[in-house]
Order: C-alpha cells, then structure tokens, then sequence
C-alpha cells in the first residue's frame, strides 16, 4: 500500500463531465448529479483501510450537505482485475451495506480519475454551484484511525461554506489516502 496526499486546491477548474454506469447499470452524467449549491467528486474504493475508515462520517456528512442543495458522487477507478474486492459487485454490496445516498461509480477505463487527476482514495473534489472547484482536501484529521468524537469536519465546514457563499476555504489540508491502483500500460 503506498499512501499520498492530494495536490492543493486548483480554484475554480471547472468540473469535468462524465458518463459512467453505477451499481445497477444507470449511466450518471456530471450534470445529473449536480446539486442545486454544489457537488462532491469523491474517489474512494473498496478495500482501501483510509475509506474504510470513514465510511460511517462520509455517509453522515454527504447525507447532511445533500439538505444543503450539495449533492455527492463518488467514484471507484482500481484494476479490478488485480483488486477483486473493488469490483462492481462489491461495490454494490458496500453502497447497500453503507447506506449510501449517492451515486456509486464505475470508472472501468480509468480515464474519469486521469482527467480529474485524482491520486488516491479518498480524493474529494468539492464544487459550487457553477461547477467551479473550491475544494480538495481531507474529510477530518482521523487518517486511519476512528475520529475523536470532537474532530473538526474539514470537508463538511468547507462544503457547507461552498453552498452559503459559492467559496471554499483558502486553507485546506491535503487528503491522505492509498495510491490509485492504476492499470498496467
């Protein structure tokens, strides 16, 4: 497992649009997942011990932003052929067993993560209501380990500030997470 952190926040890059099946086979474009004052690109995978790891606060806050008008998408972008616990049925199962409210993508070709050049799971790319990147840092200091019951919600204090005023924080500290299990060449 080889852990990175996420580059810092490129203000303003508009979001860029996809066309990717989830769990049950319908095809989700940027623009259907967009929320009224904002959307969360996340990556995030299966087996990852960093998304394990916050899978319980993730589904708290996303589900908290939605009543903000900022929905969430996540997308998944492993070799599923070299991590079988990635694949989509797996992915079905953690979005069911999880209670996701969001989309849960496939990025089987792997071009949707190269394009928004996500680097690790979690990478969350938070967005205003024109699209326009405001953020792209962590979702709370816990790292792999469970989160005081007190810790500081980065990415839920950032959103909900991208929903009220269309900015996100000019500090932001870099999510960590495990390397992109990209294909072979």
């Amino acid at each position: 497992m080889v852990s990175l952190e996420t580059p810092i926040c490129n203000f303003d890059e508009v979001a860029h649009d996809f066309s990717l099946p989830d769990t049950d086979g319908k095809i989700w474009t940027l623009h259907d997942c967009a929320g009224e004052n904002g959307l969360l690109v996340m990556f995030i995978c299966n087996h990852c011990p960093y998304v394990k790891s916050i899978l319980d606060r993730l589904v708290r806050d996303t589900n908290e932003l939605k009543a903000m008008g900022v929905n969430t998408v996540s997308v998944m972008a492993n070799d599923v052929a070299d991590y079988q616990e990635d694949s989509p049925d797996n992915m079905k199962l953690i979005a069911e067993q999880q209670g996701f409210s969001f989309p849960y993508l496939y990025d089987e070709t792997q071009a949707v993560a190269q394009t928004y050049g996500a680097v690790c799971t979690p990478d969350f790319f938070g967005y205003n209501k024109d699209l326009e990147l405001q953020y792209r840092g962590r979702l709370d200091e816990s790292k792999k380990q469970a989160a005081a019951p007190d810790v500081r919600r980065d990415l839920f204090e950032a959103m909900k500030l991208v929903a009220e005023t269309g900015r996100g924080p000019e500090h932001q500290i870099p999510s960590m997470g495990c390397s992109i299990k990209w294909k072979n060449a």
